[in-house]
């Protein structure tokens, strides 16, 4: 193989660079329509937006509408609609893309890894045997076989 084309890598690129990124949460943001194109599913106390940095096909977040970063501070409510939404997410994406497994989690804090550590969030993360290979170790690149939008065309459906 000579070449490895990876259009998706720019956008990252591209944001890095950005210094005209918008300030403040992201996940406030897009609440307030900001790549609101990247959202699959609102309730009253929580949405579901696809990762603008997937580790692979159909990664979502699960967010809580409420600027949050303490999970002991969450209401029953919250917690109750996070996990509804968490359901469903697993659900969708089963349907539609039949993975042989999931990773979800979260991280808490900066040093527990989280990259926005004031609005917590939920990562479920699709698997198939087989899904990560050599260019994420080596090249410290994903290598994703599908764009966003169409991930976002995909699951949408399935969320509706």
């Amino acid at each position: 193989m000579d070449h490895l084309w990876t259009p998706w890598r720019m956008e990252y690129i591209r944001a890095a660079a950005d210094e005209d990124e918008p300030e403040g949460c992201v996940f406030c943001r897009i609440q307030g329509g900001f790549e609101s194109e990247r959202v699959l599913a609102r309730s009253d106390l929580a949405f579901v937006v696809l990762n603008k940095f997937p580790y692979n096909p159909g990664h979502v977040l699960v967010v809580p509408a409420r600027h949050v970063g303490d999970l002991e501070a969450l209401t029953e409510e919250e917690n109750a609609d996070l996990q509804s939404l968490l359901q469903r997410s697993v659900r969708a994406l089963r349907e539609e893309s039949e993975p042989q497994g999931f990773n979800i989690g979260m991280n808490l804090g900066h040093s527990g890894g989280a990259g926005i550590p004031d609005h917590l969030h939920w990562h479920v993360v699709p698997r198939w045997s087989g899904d990560t290979n050599f260019m994420t170790v080596v090249g410290k690149t994903r290598v994703l076989p599908e764009l966003l939008a169409d991930t976002h065309r995909r699951l949408a459906p399935r969320f509706g």
